[in-house]
Parts: C-alpha cells; sequence; structure tokens
C-alpha cells in the first residue's frame, strides 16, 4: 500500500526570475554521508551544491565530484537573409557550411559575475518526490531530467527523457563539470588537474592531487566531442574549464564564492523527428568501467532502489498522513553509517555538519523511535556507548586511528539517559515508561520478567549510564562538571562553552552560561528518575554490601533522596516569583541570570519535571508570548540586552546572533510537549496547538524541500538560515508531530 507524503510540484512562478529560483532547494543522500543538492531551477547557489559530493571515509572527508551537468539543444538551420530569428544569447554561429547557421538552447541555469545562463526560461515544471524532476520545452522538444543517488555508495545518476515533437533535428548536448575539492571550498583554474582515460561509453578520471580515486562517467549513448577543439573567444578562451560560476550565498555571507570546475568532454545524443530517447549517465567513484549497453539498466536499478526504499520507510513508520510520510523522507537523510565504529550516527545537519554527540541525542527520539527504526536506534545508542570517557559522550567523533574524541559538551551525556528513556517507551509499552514514578518501595513492577530490549539496555547500555552518573555526582567529568552540595550540576569556566549555545568569537564568550545552567539541571533530575527507574528494573532494588548497587551506584533509597534534593535546591534557586518563569543560569555566587531565554521549556517538556503545575503553566506562557516564533524559539527575548534579530552577514556578525535572538527549530519539540502538557484543557488552545505543529509544512515547501532548517530571524522568523535542514529541528517536529496526535487531543 502506497504511504502518503507530500510531494512538491512547481510551475514556473516558482522560478519566474533567478532570485526567486534560489530560495527553493533540494536533497539527495546517499547513507554514507554522500549528498546532492541544487535549486529547482537549477542554479548552484552554494558551495556545496552538487551532483555528488562524496563521502571518502563515511560519513566524514567529503568532496564535491560531479558539481552539476549543462544541458543544450544543438540545431543546424538555413540562413533567411540577414534575418536574425532569434536573440544572440539564444545563437552560437558556429557555421561549419556556408549559408547554414547553428542555433542553441541553453537550458542550464548558472550565475557568474556580471551574467547569467538562463536555461529556466525554457523550464516548464519542477517535481521533488523521491528525486528531483526538472521539465523543459523548446521548439517542439521536451526534455525531463531526474537525479537519484546509489544508496551506500558515492555513485549518482541522471536520467533524460526526450521527446522531439518538433520538425527539426537537433543535437542534446550534456556537459558534465568535474572537481575534486574539499566540499566547502573552492577550485582554482589551477587545482583542476586531472588524468583522462577515454572508454567506450565513458571517462575515466583521476585527480592529480588524490592519485588512488578515480572518478567513473559512464553514458547510455552518444558520442563524447573534446572540447578543447570547440571555436575559442575572448569570452571564452577555454572551454575545457567552467570558469568563475558565482555562489550567491555563499558571497552574500562574506565567503570566497567564485568556483572553477572541469569540463574536458560534452556528450551529444542525436534527436530526430518524431525520436524518443531515454538516455542515462552514471557517475560516481569507482575504477569499475560500465559499458554503455549496460549504463541505462543501471541506472533504472538505481532509481527504482530510490522508490522501494522511500516507499518501505514510510511503511516501517507506519505514516498515516502527508506530512508525517515527508518528515519520515526527510529525517532518513541523517541516519549514517560510520566507517571508524561499523554502527549508525547521525549527521547534525547538510550541508557541513558532522555527527555530533549532543545534536544526535536531541534528534534520537524523532529520527529513530518515531521512524520506526529501532535497530538502528540501538546502533546509534551502542555507537557512542564506545567512546564515553569520564561520563561523557563525544560531541566530536575520532575520524582516524590514534585520534582522541572532542569532549566539550556537559548535556550530551544527559540527554543520553532520555534517549534511552524514550527507547524503552518505544520498544516496550512498559507503564513504568511514561513519565509517572511510582511512589512505592517494591520496585517498578519488579516481579515482571524483563522484555528483550530492556535486556539490551541493562548488559549493554546500563552500564555507561553508571559511568556517567557516577562521574557527574562525584566530579570525575572533565572542565569541572560536577554535583554542588546541593545536588545541583555546575560546570565549565572562562572561555569555556559547554552548553548548546557554545559560540565563542575569539576571546568573546557570547553567552556565558556558567555555574548552573536551567536546562542542565532539568536533565539532571531527569537522569537521577531515570536512574531510579533503570536501577529498580534491571537490578530489583537489590542492595550490595556497601548498600550500593553496582559497587558505586546510589541504591534506591539514596537516587530518591538525592532526587528529592534536587526537586528543591532547583525550585528554590531558579523559580522567579516576581517574573514567573525561571533563571537561565545561577552561578557559583548565587547570582542569578533572569534573561529571558527558552532553555527552561525543558523542565517542563521533560519526562520527569520539578516546578508546580501552576509554574509549568505560567513558564510556558512566558515562553510563548516573547519567544514563540512559528517556525522556532528565540534564543532570547525581544527587548533584553544584547538581542540581535537577523541572522545574517558576515561570520563574525552572524555568530553574535547566533544564541542572541536568532529562533530555532528544534526548541519547537519541547514548547509543543509543554504545551499539550499544561495549555491543552480548552478546545481553543488545543486547536491552536494543533496549527502551530502544522506551520511547518509551509516552510517545508520553501528552502530545503521537505526538511526544516537549523535557524530563522528572531525578528521574522522566514527565511531559513544556518544548515537548510538540521536533524534535530525534522526529529524534534516529527517526535512532538507523532506523540502529540497520538494523545487525540483534537
Amino acid at each position: 500500500m502506497a504511504r502518503e507524503r507530500i510531494i512538491y510540484r512547481f510551475g514556473r512562478s516558482a522560478f519566474r526570475d533567478f532570485e526567486t529560483g534560489n530560495t527553493r532547494e533540494w536533497l539527495l543522500s546517499n547513507g554514507i554521508g554522500g549528498y546532492a543538492n541544487s535549486t529547482v531551477h537549477g542554479n548552484s547557489s552554494r558551495i556545496f551544491s552538487s551532483y555528488l559530493t562524496a563521502s571518502l571515509h563515511p560519513p566524514v572527508d567529503r568532496v564535491l565530484v560531479l558539481a552539476k551537468t549543462h544541458e543544450e539543444l544543438i540545431f543546424t538551420a538555413k540562413k533567411v537573409g540577414r534575418k536574425q530569428l532569434f536573440s544572440m544569447r539564444d545563437i552560437a554561429p558556429e557555421a561549419s557550411t556556408e549559408g547554414v547557421s547553428v542555433e542553441r538552447r541553453d537550458l542550464a541555469a548558472q550565475q557568474y559575475p556580471g551574467y547569467m545562463r538562463t536555461g529556466y526560461r525554457y523550464q516548464t515544471g519542477f517535481t521533488f518526490d523521491f528525486w528531483p524532476e526538472y521539465r523543459y520545452e523548446t521548439d517542439g522538444i521536451s526534455v525531463c531530467k531526474k537525479i537519484a543517488l546509489a544508496y551506500g555508495k558515492n555513485e549518482t545518476a541522471i536520467c533524460y527523457e526526450l521527446v522531439n515533437n518538433g520538425s527539426r533535428q537537433a543535437v542534446f548536448s550534456v556537459t558534465p563539470l568535474f572537481n575534486f575539492r574539499p566540499f566547502g571550498s573552492v577550485s582554482e583554474k589551477g587545482d583542476l588537474d586531472f588524468e583522462v582515460e577515454r572508454f567506450d561509453g565513458g571517462l575515466i578520471l583521476t585527480p592529480g592531487k588524490a592519485p588512488e580515486y578515480r572518478i567513473c562517467f559512464s553514458a547510455s549513448e552518444g558520442e563524447f566531442y573534446d572540447r578543447a577543439d570547440r571555436k575559442t573567444s575572448m569570452a571564452t578562451p577555454n572551454y575545457k574549464i567552467e570558469e568563475n560560476e558565482l555562489y550567491c550565498i555563499d558571497v552574500s555571507n562574506g565567503f570566497t564564492g567564485v568556483d572553477n570546475h572541469f569540463t574536458p568532454y560534452e556528450l551529444h545524443v542525436t534527436l530526430a523527428p518524431g525520436e524518443r530517447k531515454e538516455l542515462g549517465l552514471l557517475c560516481g567513484l569507482c575504477s569499475q568501467k560500465e559499458p554503455a549497453a549496460d549504463v541505462l539498466l543501471r541506472v533504472r536499478q538505481i532509481f527504482d532502489a530510490a522508490k522501494e526504499r522511500g516507499e518501505a520507510l514510510l511503511e516501517q513508520a507506519d505514516a498515516g498522513d502527508a506530512l508525517t510520510g515527508r518528515l519520515v523522507l526527510s529525517a532518513d537523510h541523517f541516519l549514517v553509517q560510520r566507517e571508524s565504529t561499523g554502527l549508525k550516527t547521525v549527521l547534525a545537519g547538510y550541508p557541513w555538519f558532522a555527527d555530533w554527540g549532543r545534536d544526535t541525542m536531541i534528534a534520537f527520539a524523532g529520527l529513530t523511535l518515531a521512524t520506526g527504526r529501532f535497530d538502528d536506534a540501538r546502533e546509534v545508542l551502542k555507537s557512542f556507548a564506545q567512546y564515553v570517557s569520564r561520563g561523557m559522550l563525544p560531541n566530536v567523533f575520532p575520524n582516524n586511528a590514534g585520534e582522541e574524541p572532542m569532549y566539550n559538551t556537559i548535556d550530551a551525556s544527559l540527554w543520553y539517559f532520555h534517549a534511552v528513556y524514550k527507547y524503552l517507551q518505544y520498544t516496550t509499552g512498559l507503564p513504568c515508561y511514561r513519565g509517572q514514578f511510582p511512589e512505592t518501595e517494591g520496585g517498578v513492577e519488579g516481579n515482571s520478567a524483563l522484555c528483550a530490549e530492556e535486556i539490551f539496555i541493562r548488559d549493554e547500555i546500563y552500564p555507561v549510564l553508571c559511568e556517567i552518573f557516577v562521574s557527574y555526582r562525584d566530579g570525575l567529568a572533565r572542565y569541572n562538571i560536577h554535583m554542588d552540595s546541593d545536588g545541583l550540576i555546575l560546570g565549565g569556566g572562562g572561555l569555556d562553552q559547554l552548553t548548546w549555545m557554545d559560540v565563542r568569537v575569539g576571546d568573546i564568550v557570547v553567552t556565558p552560561r556558567h555555574g548552573k545552567a536551567v536546562e542542565i539541571n532539568a536533565l539532571w533530575y531527569n537522569a537521577i528518575c531515570c536512574m531510579r527507574l533503570f536501577g529498580e528494573r534491571f537490578a530489583g532494588g537489590a542492595k550490595g554490601e556497601d548498600g550500593r548497587q553496582d559497587g558505586n551506584i546510589p541504591c534506591g533509597k539514596e537516587l530518591r533522596e538525592l532526587s528529592e534534593r534536587v526537586h528543591h535546591s532547583f525550585c528554590d534557586k531558579f523559580w522567579d516569583a516576581k517574573r514567573g518563569y525561571l533563571c537561565d543560569t545561577v552561578e557559583e555566587e548565587g547570582i542569578r541570570d533572569t534573561t529571558l531565554r527558552p532553555n527552561q521549556i525543558f523542565a517542563v517538556s521533560l519526562p520527569f519535571t520539578m516546578p508546580t503545575k501552576e509554574q509549568e503553566q505560567s513558564i510556558v506562557r512566558a515562553v510563548y508570548e516573547k519567544l514563540y516564533t512559528p517556525y522556532g524559539l528565540r534564543s532570547l527575548a525581544q527587548g533584553e540586552a544584547g538581542y540581535r534579530g537577523e541572522y545574517k552577514g558576515r561570520l563574525i556578525g552572524r555568530d553574535l546572533a547566533y544564541h542572541m535572538g536568532t529562533a530555532w527549530g528544534f526548541l519547537s519539540g519541547a514548547f509543543f510537549d509543554a504545551w499539550a502538557k499544561t495549555m491543552c484543557g480548552d478546545s481553543h488552545n488545543r486547536a491552536l496547538l494543533k496549527e502551530m505543529m502544522e506551520s511547518f509544512a509551509d516552510h517545508m515547501a520553501d528552502g530545503c524541500l521537505g526538511g526544516i532548517a537549523e535557524i530563522f530571524d528572531g525578528d521574522f522568523a522566514c527565511g531559513s538560515r544556518g544548515c537548510y535542514t538540521q536533524a534535530w529541528s525534522v526529529a524534534e517536529v516529527l517526535r512532538a508531530w507523532r506523540e502529540i496526535n497520538a494523545l487525540s487531543l483534537w
């Protein structure tokens, strides 16, 4: 049965001009960190735009291999006196015989310094479902172009459907633009050093700077024309290099956004009047020469596999509505294989992020559990468990043997408790994993047998949780992270940035949140309650000779006492009765930061919380009134000192705005949870919640199609900023949408 999902279909209004066309992009991924990305009218607007960005050591060491393809339709026609039937932009008179002219219809769209290729004028439509599809029409000829990636391989497939309903023979020309550069940089012309080998039906390119790799480009039919033989001019002195492609988005952000690509050959396919053809192209990192006769079959297989995989993901997730379906497909981009662990991990965002500990744990439930991908969930948990050190999850993985992970986050380890709890909530269905801790001495369902999922957690993950707990409690973690005498967690100082608001510009700590941060201690309390639950469930409340479990893990009684102490301290030190919300941080000296930030929403949304019902409602109201935008929560309330309402311009300006007013999509998940918990007593607020969640569908038809951006401006949260699709943004909206819908509030 075909599952519902949003399918994006656009007509010419979506690319009525160059700027409008740049506002919508598509993304494909291959499950190992590679991807393809472009705009709906075909312009490469970013350094990262490509038809194949390959991951040399999944999911990192990404290089741009095939930037794109440029297409032309070439006609020959008799001249009619001096009459010019087409504009000079359309006609390139390279006559081979007197009285014969050559007419070219350039279907490519690309910006350069001072001019543009405007092939989108011939474009009639664009569709994005399991892959992007471009449609063009001119001179009685229709062209349909679609792109897909092979899953688990650094290989892209391009398929053209060509129909000549006109009266003239035409040549369909395709020029592939090659490169082999780090995906976040640009190439100078001197960098484009390749050895090129022709074979029947294709090319093998060997990068001069990386001779251990081979780029194989194959076509199902056509003739390869050496572009060195093309007639040059002052405007185009060298056809073997595509010069000065301009990446408008990067230029606007203050980066070098002018690039060059290697274009040694173009492919010519003849199309007679009344003829239909299907042309297949393959490009990938391999040394195998694909025979021309096999290329089209391989291309079709890649497209069929992409569709089958997408439909299987929808079926596995039991996607019952179109929004869920599209979010499930978008979530798949972020779950990738990591070569160094042999297990699944999570890419934090496209196009540039790798796998980050904090982002992974926050996105975990939405990407793996709300999608029904429980095998992947186990792999992610195990992948990060391997690298826990001194109670800290790595925020950045090592990529090579002998390298050390980066441990610079205070909250990733605490989010790990939450991830484990959510895993058991989704996979067991047991009442004890529903956020209500029983007030009994006899343990939690102590008489019932452990299920297989619990045994997995007990044997492989619970010891890691114990290590984390002890390290935080006893001050064994890095960066002076430890439990204070009041039971609360603090850490960091000086230039350290340990929470998710972690920007530092040189010696400028933009958001110094040292001491006791509100969300860290909300997570700490949640972790204590999880340890109580897991300890009683897995160990039956049994104690060792010293009154502790597992030698150094507090018994149930001790954990209950600690949870009560943390509960009292948190409410006493963080609650601001005058303002009606929680402080953001409490320094060691007791100084409270009362600026209104969104971090306090987790003190309401987590399974185990400390504020009273009245306080939780007050927090949610304050957040809604001052921080809510349709696409996320502002990182700082308007009117607070230092607020910046726009995220744009050069890097330093963007860094100073990053957590000082910029709206964050991932915070919406916690906000929706908190609203459902505290504000849904009447029909109006229930309807409002549904409306707020559904608003993301509008954004998903803009920016990166189907994705949810990392951030938005605080003043007017509209166009996407930062990563065009972010793991925790997609994951948290998907998780909240599915979990709240399951409550049957409407």
